[in-house]
């Protein structure tokens, strides 16, 4: 008898509390529905007794929940059983004869007990033969229900556990594909569903398999078994933040966040396949910190042009128009504007302005919403906002001076500004607009807004093209007020140009490159079941978290000024040139102008090898993945092959007509770059290690230079390369049609260093004439120059931020859109030659001048 207490039919159970949970779950093992049962005992003895409770299907057990406290909960291993049937009614022994239609016998050789007086304790085992009879209150689910527990029987008799997780595997995937989330658990029915797909929710130590599907407003997970509630839901207004994660060493896991400083996220996803998980990533991100395109307005458009009814009408009379034609007879920046927005903070500017009154308090800054209809709609309201609206002193939108501004036609008095639903207050207001405005929308398009307001589109055919087209005296230059005799004209002409607005200088010619975004991960994706994603930069076959989390390289270079020497060792007799890694960061090869590549442990802190193969200095470095071979180029003209295994020169190169000055490998490709002015592609076949067959090199492009080609760097997706020479040019190539794209004479003197931004929007630069140069990869313009105070030898960087190597020995962090050095740090006593970061940009390696290599650690 595996159970006591009293029969439940005499006397009334005790009130259930849930008892129940994942954990009770062997590891690894799935929940996969419950249904209502009587578990009876001694079938037609004297001492029948009969428990109500929930009988639960799980991929390695069947588990009986009791509804009576008192009695434990059963768990029957599926390995354990002997047998599951559901007895036939012409069986004569058959228990189920009478009244138990639904009937499930399981005969077993040991069963828990667990939580017996709903007590937390270890499982009590039952050992020896035992049959327990299961009634379904939904006879019609019986044979559904012994099918599913036959499958997982046999799963659970095979002999080798990984035949058994591939076939619960498969019927969990079979158990997924015949549902489907219950589009009415949707909170709204207006909302549109943008992605469906199979994922499981993780807890501790269990996961729990159902659907995960997005929506425009909320992000929904259905468990397949209704446990631990019929639908998870997650506000996609209340997201603060959202990470790709990595899920059993793979890239599938999402973890989202609805607070700023928990611990613990909201809701932890395991997909089955990074694709979903990904696509589900950039829907939610392309709704979180406002970064939605239908959020904001279109910065390529004056406001006056943003509304196509209006702007039809304006057309119209525009070309009606005798000359000096103008759209607008109201200008977007003027005295009256900015005090609109500014009056309860400057009442006596606006009385001043207005001859000492406010104006009608219906035409008050009474309410966001209000205005910006009316800018949108308003015949001759066409202003932009102030820069107050993107500052921290939120005291304009405030009433505090408690002033008199009127009281509106409903007769509701002025107070302070209304604010959208989505400000929680003035200071929210103020925070969210700034995020709008570093937002990642408004970064890819701000530019666009500069063409008109300052650039290409401000005047002439280009602003006629865009319906950019003010009144002649907004513009500088537009009336000569020297050449204006008559005093009366004179002062009524600059009393209108002060009062009416005035265009600012156009500060640019031709169009504005993009704004340095950095970090930008935004792939591009269309699927049956989810909506098309903005383009991106990136390749679609990046993996932006194959095995970090993108807020652990956002971390370490928000810290990089924490970066603290950790070790130091004096290895070559000269300059060294180049660092290389292995995978697990045991050993570090170095090469210098010393003619020799060492082999540097990291454990036991001693050179292990050291090799030379000719008497000429060496230049760079790298390692081939997998760790086995060490690349190295030379001033001998020649590229040099390294067995690590084997500890010998394996090949050689003999690919230039001068010195090697740097190399770079990707995906079996060897870019070499030479003082004999090219650049060379080469296909590289490896020979096999442990015989005489040597490398097979193919010539795939020569790149021609007018000089020598001191440094090369590749973008993240192989199609671009850039080359450095020896007289201060840049040079931008299409790697798969070997042609230039762009050519800048940006230094003067050799380029030491060069290297594409994370997103391949943009290149920097560092030279002899201690210079960085910024160039938008797409335009060929140079967009930035930062001038150091000495020539930078070599750096690292993130798009926005740089860690540079200097010919003093310093490592200097720079801000690259303020221009500014953040933080100087001591280092090497003569200049940093080379300099390796590992991909988690927390471990940096220094070589210098000094003959030493540094190691370098973030201390957060």
């Amino acid at each position: 008898m595996l159970a006591t207490g009293t029969n439940n039919r005499c006397s009334p159970p005790c009130r259930r509390s849930v008892r129940f949970s994942l954990l009770l779950l062997n590891l690894e093992e799935y929940y996969f529905e419950q249904h209502t049962a009587n578990h009876i005992i001694n079938k037609g003895c004297k001492d029948e007794r009969k428990f109500r409770g929930s009988l639960k299907i799980c991929s390695k057990s069947i588990i009986f929940e009791p509804d009576d406290n008192i009695q434990p909960i059963i768990k029957i291993p599926l390995r354990d059983c002997v047998s599951i049937k559901a007895p036939e009614d012409n069986e004569a022994s058959n228990p189920f004869t009478r009244d138990t239609s639904g009937g499930i016998s399981v005969v077993c050789n040991q069963v828990f007990l667990i939580k017996e007086r709903n007590i937390i304790a270890p499982y009590k085992t039952v050992r020896g033969r035992t049959e327990h009879l299961f009634q379904l209150d939904v006879a019609g689910k019986l044979g559904d229900v012994v099918q599913t527990l036959h499958q997982l029987y046999r799963a659970s008799c095979l002999d080798k556990m990984g035949d058994q997780a591939a076939m619960i595997t498969a019927i969990l995937q079979s158990r997924l594909a015949r549902t489907s989330f219950d589009k009415n658990r949707f909170q709204s029915i207006s909302e549109t569903l943008h992605m469906e797909c199979k994922a499981e929710m993780v807890t501790p130590l269990v996961t729990n398999p159902g659907h995960v599907c997005v929506t425009d407003a909320n992000l929904y997970f259905q468990p397949l078994n209704g446990y631990p509630k019929p639908v998870v839901q997650i506000t996609l207004q209340n997201v603060r933040r959202i990470y790709k994660r990595r899920h059993g060493l793979m890239p599938v896991g999402l973890e989202v966040f609805c607070t700023e400083n928990d611990l613990c996220s909201d809701i932890y996803l395991k997909f089955y396949n990074c694709q979903d998980r990904d696509e589900l990533y950039f829907l939610i991100a392309t709704y979180i910190d406002l970064t939605k395109p239908e959020t904001f307005r279109d910065l390529s458009k004056p406001i006056g042009a943003l509304n196509k009814e209006r702007l039809d009408r304006l057309l119209a009379r525009y070309q009606e128009m005798p000359e000096p034609k103008f759209m607008y007879g109201s200008h977007y920046s003027s005295p009256g504007y900015v005090l609109f927005y500014l009056v309860r903070v400057a009442p006596e500017y606006m009385l001043c302005l207005q001859n000492g009154k406010f104006d009608h308090a219906d035409r008050m800054f009474n309410s966001l919403a209000e205005t910006w209809k009316n800018c949108l709609d308003g015949a001759t309201d066409f202003k932009e906002l102030i820069p107050e609206f993107y500052e921290n002193d939120s005291s304009f939108l405030v009433n505090t001076l408690k002033l008199d501004l009127g009281k509106r036609q409903g007769g509701k008095m002025v107070e302070d500004v209304e604010l959208p639903p989505w400000a929680s207050g003035p200071d929210d207001f103020l925070q969210k607009s700034q995020e709008a405005l570093e937002s990642q929308y408004v970064s890819e398009h701000l530019h666009e807004w500069i063409d008109i307001i300052f650039g290409y589109k401000q005047k002439g055919s280009e602003a006629v093209s865009a319906h950019n087209v003010f009144h002649p005296l907004t513009y500088e230059g537009g009336v000569d007020l020297n050449s204006i005799m008559d005093p009366n004209e004179k002062v009524a002409l600059l009393t209108q140009i002060l009062e009416f607005g005035q265009t600012p200088k156009q500060l640019f010619t031709i169009p504005h490159p993009r704004r340095i975004v950095p970090k930008l991960k935004s792939l591009s994706r269309t699927s049956s079941h989810s909506v098309s994603i903005a383009e991106s930069p990136v390749s679609p076959n990046e993996e932006s978290f194959e095995d970090l989390t993108e807020e652990s390289i956002t971390l370490a270079w928000n810290n990089i000024a924490k970066l603290k020497l950790d070790e130091r060792y004096k290895i070559h007799k000269e300059a060294i040139t180049g660092i290389a890694v292995t995978c697990n960061g045991s050993s570090v090869f170095t090469t210098s102008q010393d003619s020799t590549l060492k082999m540097f442990s990291k454990e036991s802190k001693t050179i292990q090898r050291s090799v030379s193969f000719s008497n000429m200095a060496l230049s760079s470095c790298l390692i081939l993945p997998g760790d086995t071979t060490v690349i190295s180029s030379s001033w001998d003209n020649h590229i040099y092959f390294y067995s690590i295994a084997f500890g010998r020169q394996q090949d050689v190169l003999m690919g230039h007509d001068d010195a090697v000055s740097k190399i770079c490998w990707r995906d079996g490709r060897l870019y070499s770059a030479s003082w004999d002015s090219t650049v060379k592609v080469w296909h590289c076949v490896p020979g096999e290690t442990l015989s005489n067959k040597k490398h097979h090199f193919e010539l795939l492009a020569e790149l021609e230079h007018d000089v020598s080609v001191n440094t090369i760097d590749l973008n993240a997706a192989n199609t671009m390369l850039a080359s450095g020479t020896k007289e201060g040019t840049i040079s931008v190539w299409d790697v798969p049609t070997a042609t230039v794209l762009h050519q800048l004479p940006c230094h003067s003197g050799t380029v030491f260093d060069a290297a594409f931004s994370p997103d391949s929007r943009h290149l920097l630069s560092t030279g002899e004439d201690c210079c960085f140069k910024v160039i938008d990869v797409q335009t060929g313009m140079l967009i930035s120059s930062v001038t150091a105070g000495e020539p930078q030898r070599c750096f690292k960087w993130d798009g926005n931020t740089i860690l540079s190597g200097s010919q003093s020995g310093e490592l200097l962090i720079w801000d690259i859109l303020g221009g500014k050095v953040i933080e100087r740090i001591k280092g090497h006593t003569g200049a940093v030659m080379s300099m390796w970061m590992n991909e988690q940009c927390n471990s940096v390696i220094t070589g210098g001048e000094d003959k030493q290599i540094m190691f370098w650690k973030l201390q957060y």
